[in-house]
């Protein structure tokens, strides 16, 4: 990972979705199928931890909304998955509303966590541990780091974007990031780890 900046993976993910939201913008169908390809399973991994399985259900009204409303969208691709995420944050809380129950975390598949995203040394332990493992881990956050962890590692923002999402200040969401993530380390085992260390953590068996 380069010093002070995203893998270069990242902007190749989001040119080619701020080009295919463009060309949706201007009536292409094709393309948001494109934008809709990159974006679902960061947005569905997300809404898993705070719906479970529900999840579908609220992705689906969240999309709709998407399409009605992107006319409105001004950003690139980085912005779209941003703004994506926090019609999704909205649609799931007006679900929980619904039913009266606090959000709850549930499986993370594999395939999202090999996202494109924001990578340190605790985001590696995240990555490559098994799903069971992560369902277990990520329901002994708190909820304000679980959703931390979810938007900046599942979904690929940064904090700032986070924040957006949130309503909170950047600072606070880098704080709730690193803190889950360094107890995520922690309950694999890895202690004193700095974002220089090796690549080798909570490998899956």
């Amino acid at each position: 990972m380069r010093q002070g900046g995203e893998p270069r993976r990242v902007h190749a993910y989001d040119g080619e979705l701020g080009a295919a939201v463009a060309r949706a913008q201007e009536g292409d169908e094709a393309a948001f199928a494109v934008a809709y390809r990159l974006v679902q399973p960061g947005l569905l991994g997300y809404l898993r931890g705070l719906v479970g399985d529900d999840a579908e259900d609220v992705a689906s009204d969240a999309w709709l909304e998407i399409a009605r409303d992107l006319g409105r969208f001004k950003g690139d691709g980085a912005g779209f998955r941003g703004w994506s995420a926090t019609i999704a944050r909205h649609r799931a809380l007006d679900h929980l509303r619904r039913l009266k129950v606090r959000p709850r975390s549930s499986a993370l598949e594999k395939d999202v966590l090999d996202l494109p995203g924001v990578y340190s040394t605790y985001d590696q332990a995240l990555e490559s541990i098994s799903t069971e493992r992560a369902l277990e881990l990520v329901r002994g956050l708190p909820r304000d780091q679980a959703e931390a962890v979810l938007l900046r590692v599942v979904v690929g923002l940064d904090a700032p974007a986070a924040a957006r999402v949130l309503d909170k200040r950047p600072g606070a969401v880098r704080t709730a990031a690193y803190r889950g993530l360094k107890r995520l380390a922690k309950q694999l085992g890895i202690e004193g780890v700095t974002d220089d260390g090796p690549r080798t953590l909570g490998e899956s068996k």
